[in-house]
């Protein structure tokens, strides 16, 4: 969600972290380090694969507010492997928002769909919104999704978010901050995947800019 929507204090942090985003897959020491970590993270990683049932069956269910939409375009290719890319990334960016709205307050789909450094930089972004009692109302769109496939384990995957129509709400008296659209209403990523032996596509690298000029309407 955009820091436009944050406050002064949130603003400060979301200027770090929008730093860290940028440095992101830059030096070969980038693992996050284990402290910054949310427990569990590699829980997916250390157990035997299972059947394509039981795997389906062990997804975290991802909830989201009744006041917030979330779309993604396109939902599929037609190439069996990038689409599986797609369906997770889906559910990556639904899992940072139910985390935003206190809805997996474990952060267990959170843990399941990122892992390294993008682990702990999105974790850090949900605690931005916890620590200002914000969540997010409205519509989120991402669109122009596209893969690009390294190996069987690892992929590349660029996007548009378009939060011209989201906004933040205040936790304690629901009140929208709804604010002008502008060029930094639309933001592009770039991220990196590796395939668990349990088949998720789990994200492990983001880097962002605010205000892409191939994001924007």
């Amino acid at each position: 969600m955009s820091p436009r929507a944050l406050s002064a204090a949130a603003l400060t942090a979301a200027a770090t972290l929008s730093l860290l985003l940028t440095a992101c897959g830059g030096d070969e020491d980038g693992g996050t380090p284990q402290d910054d970590k949310i427990q569990g993270a590699d829980k997916a990683k250390e157990t035997p694969s299972p059947s394509a049932a039981d795997e389906a069956a062990s997804r975290p269910e991802i909830k989201l507010p009744d006041d917030l939409e979330v779309t993604f375009s396109p939902e599929e290719t037609g190439d069996p492997a990038k689409d599986a890319v797609l369906r997770d990334n889906a559910e990556r960016m639904k899992a940072v928002q139910s985390a935003i709205a206190g809805l997996d307050p474990k952060y267990e789909a959170l843990n399941y769909y990122n892992a390294d450094r993008a682990l702990g930089e999105t974790s850090e972004w949900v605690e931005q919104f916890k620590d200002e009692k914000l969540t997010v109302t409205g519509v989120v769109n991402y669109v122009d999704r596209q893969v690009r496939l390294k190996d069987d384990r690892t992929a590349t995957l660029t996007f548009c978010a378009d939060e011209s129509k989201g906004y933040s709400k205040s936790l304690e008296t629901g009140k929208v901050n709804v604010t002008p659209v502008t060029k930094d209403s639309y933001v592009i990523y770039n991220t990196e995947l590796q395939k668990t032996d349990q088949g998720v596509w789990q994200t492990t690298s983001i880097v962002s800019e605010r205000g892409a000029a191939q994001c924007q309407p």
